[in-house]
């Protein structure tokens, strides 16, 4: 099994989303996307492959793979790499977007 980091631009995307959920939901649902994202974290801490690897233009997005949130969730997609023993989660975002732009872009840039 692989440890995890969740890097600092993951978090922010994570607050974020918690923000959204508790301001147009509650915080119950908020607390379920937070709760999703870190069972997804573990399944893929166990089994890494079963994110698809991106293949994008910029090699700063090299090896970079991503998987959906499990559950209600799933169109938000976790965007990682595995670097040695660790699963490194580089952002959490929406998979409907221009995710090239918005990979590299910091958190709540619109």
């Amino acid at each position: 099994m692989l440890k995890s980091e969740i890097g600092t631009e993951a978090l922010r995307d994570l607050d974020l989303q918690y923000e959204w959920y508790a301001d147009k939901a509650d915080e119950d649902v908020a607390e379920l996307y937070l709760r999703a994202f870190h069972e997804t974290k573990e399944l893929l801490c166990h089994q890494s492959d079963l994110g698809r690897i991106r293949k994008f233009r910029d090699r700063r997005l090299a090896k970079l793979r991503s998987y959906r949130i499990e559950g209600s969730f799933e169109k938000h997609l976790i965007f990682y790499r595995v670097e040695d023993d660790t699963l490194v989660v580089f952002r959490v975002l929406h998979g409907v977007r221009d995710l090239p732009r918005r990979l590299l872009e910091p958190p709540g840039a619109e």
